[in-house]
C-alpha cells in the first residue's frame, strides 16, 4: 500500500513555486484566489524564456509533487508555450514570457492577495 503524503493547498502552491524556481523560472507568483473564484484556492504563475525551459519547469513541478498525489489535468505540455497543471486546489501556469504578457493573468487576478514565497527559494534574490 502506498501512502501519499497530505499537503495543504497553500503549502502545495509554495512548493510548486519553489520547484519552478529550481529551474530558474522568472517572475514566479502565488496568488490566493479562493475568495474570488471557485476554480481553485491558489494560482501559481511562472515564466520561462523558451519552450524547453517552460517544459522543464512544468516537469519539475509535476515530479516534485508526485509523492503528494497526481495532478487532475495537464494541458500544453507538448508545445511548451503555456502549460497548465491542475491540482484541484492549486492551478499552476507556466508561460513563455511573451504569452504571459499577452494574456496577462497577473492583471486579471490583480485583486487576489499574493502569498510570499520564502526567500530561500528565490534564486533571483540569492544571486544579488
Amino acid at each position: 500500500m502506498s501512502t501519499k503524503q497530505i499537503m495543504e493547498a497553500q503549502e502545495r502552491a509554495i512548493k510548486s513555486a519553489a520547484l519552478a524556481l529550481d529551474k530558474k523560472a522568472l517572475d514566479v507568483r502565488v496568488l490566493e484566489i479562493r475568495k474570488l473564484s471557485s476554480i481553485a484556492d491558489y494560482l501559481v504563475l511562472a515564466s520561462g524564456r523558451s519552450d524547453k525551459q517552460v517544459q522543464a519547469i512544468a516537469d519539475s513541478v509535476r515530479q516534485g509533487l508526485k509523492k503528494f498525489g497526481k495532478f487532475l489535468d495537464i494541458e500544453g505540455e507538448k508545445e511548451g508555450n503555456w502549460i497548465v497543471i491542475d491540482y484541484g486546489d492549486v492551478i499552476v501556469h507556466v508561460f513563455q514570457e511573451e504569452l504571459r504578457h499577452r494574456y496577462d493573468l497577473d492583471e486579471l487576478w490583480s485583486a487576489a492577495p499574493e502569498v510570499e514565497i520564502p526567500a530561500e527559494y528565490r534564486w533571483e534574490d540569492r544571486e544579488l
